[in-house]
């Protein structure tokens, strides 16, 4: 038998862990289902209607929940709602991709409080000069949340490579021409040594963590291919991201799909980013010297371009699009064998042009995945266009809220249940 010191020892650091976990279980309720009442949340979480009283209360002590409005839809007096509230923490994302920098901060609910973006030739610039403006559009984003109210949980920061996550080192950047950077620390420092946590990412990944939709059963599975100069993707299964042993999962771009092909930037022939990206695009639809592949113009005006051109019926846009939507098509088809995903997401760059390959996409896609009708699996492109990398990397800044809510410091209590 265990002794009772021992007992003594141990059972309040269990009850606060148990704590810790029925907390984060109310938030997350509230963040993939909406406002409930609190009898609603004794039922759907088994506990007792004291204990959930008692966890809204403290949650509500620390900002991240409010009264709401009475629930509708009930039978007998109606109780009211407890909704997340907006107005304590948010999470940073940014990001680092060949023609921009970005950054987004959303709050609990997923509301924007700020967003911002610079154009800029990162692949021309050393990995120093790329953090000072990176540092420097961080702060300006941090200076728009202070002016809400609003503080940071943590920022994660989004770049096309392979990420060493646990140890917040940037591996290998092919695109950029960087390795071993260790890229958080870089960043801290940059920022004054903040302290909220600074992790870095796969874009791609938070792109895909981005897309995910509570409720909707094809996207708990489903797979998101990333488009720019360089092609990444992410993997959902059962509604989380799939990162595999190391956390290199996703790196569909350098599938290799033409042996005879082209070089791509990570040294080898043929990969999927070499017939896909956004430069295998320009290269068919456009000479070296046309005006649409000067490199000081923005990436949302040349894609306007192209869709321009192609609207006004131009065969050689038309034809390069085709093209490339064949490719994405074949590559697609290769991962739907092997993964079955309810729904493929293209995202980035595809995002904009999309109308014009779906046709291409989904006639390979068909042609090349041995269940029938491609396996259930149907193609959508993105909403967020160049924003799913940044909300992503704001959703996961959160998680450590959602994981654990007492990483939020308790607030003096209003009369009114809420927080001031």
């Amino acid at each position: 038998m265990l002794d009772l010191d021992l007992r003594s020892r141990v059972a309040p650091a269990d009850q606060m862990t148990l704590r810790r976990s029925n907390l984060a279980l109310v938030l997350r309720r509230l963040r993939d289902h909406g406002p409930r009442s609190r009898a609603r949340l004794a039922v759907e979480l088994g506990l007792n209607k004291a204990t959930i009283s008692s966890l809204v209360a403290e949650l509500a002590e620390r900002g991240l929940v409010r009264q709401g409005d009475a629930e509708r839809g009930t039978v007998g007096r109606p109780g009211l709602s407890v909704e997340l509230d907006a107005r304590t923490v948010c999470g940073v994302g940014a990001e680092i991709n060949v023609n921009h920098i970005a950054t987004s901060a959303r709050d609990l609910t997923g509301g924007l409080v700020s967003e911002r973006r610079l154009s800029l030739d990162t692949a021309r610039l050393d990995i120093e000069e790329v953090l000072d403006h990176l540092a420097e559009l961080i702060a300006r984003t941090l200076d728009d949340i202070a002016a809400h109210g609003v503080r940071p949980a943590a920022i994660t920061v989004g770049i096309a490579g392979l990420v060493d996550a646990d140890r917040a080192v940037l591996t290998l950047a092919p695109n950029l021409g960087w390795r071993d950077i260790p890229m958080a620390a870089m960043l801290h420092e940059r920022l004054g040594n903040p302290p909220y946590p600074i992790r870095i990412d796969n874009e791609a990944n938070l792109a895909a963590i981005a897309e995910v939709v509570p409720g909707d059963a094809d996207r708990q599975h489903m797979l998101v291919v990333f488009g720019e100069v360089g092609i990444g993707g992410g993997i959902i299964a059962d509604g989380h991201l799939l990162r595999g042993r190391r956390g290199w999962a996703g790196e569909f771009g350098h599938m290799i799909v033409d042996p005879q092909g082209r070089r791509c930037g990570c040294g080898r022939t043929g990969c999927w980013e070499t017939v896909i990206g956004l430069r295998a695009l320009l290269d068919a639809a456009a000479d070296p010297d046309d005006p649409v592949r000067h490199p000081d113009l923005a990436l949302e005006d040349r894609l306007r371009e192209l869709d321009r051109r192609a609207g006004l019926g131009d065969i050689r846009t038309r034809s390069a699009l085709a093209r490339v939507g064949g490719w994405v098509g074949f590559g697609a088809a290769s991962l739907a064998n092997a993964l079955n995903p309810g729904v493929i997401v293209l995202s980035g760059y595809f995002a904009g042009l999309g109308h014009w390959m779906r046709e291409s996409v989904e006639a390979q896609l068909r042609a090349g995945v041995l269940a029938p009708e491609a396996g259930g699996a149907r193609v959508e492109f993105s909403t967020l266009g160049f924003t799913a990398a940044v909300r992503g990397g704001a959703a996961t800044a959160l998680e450590a809220v959602f994981h654990d809510p007492t990483c939020v410091e308790r607030r003096v209590a209003s009369s009114t249940g809420g927080t001031r």
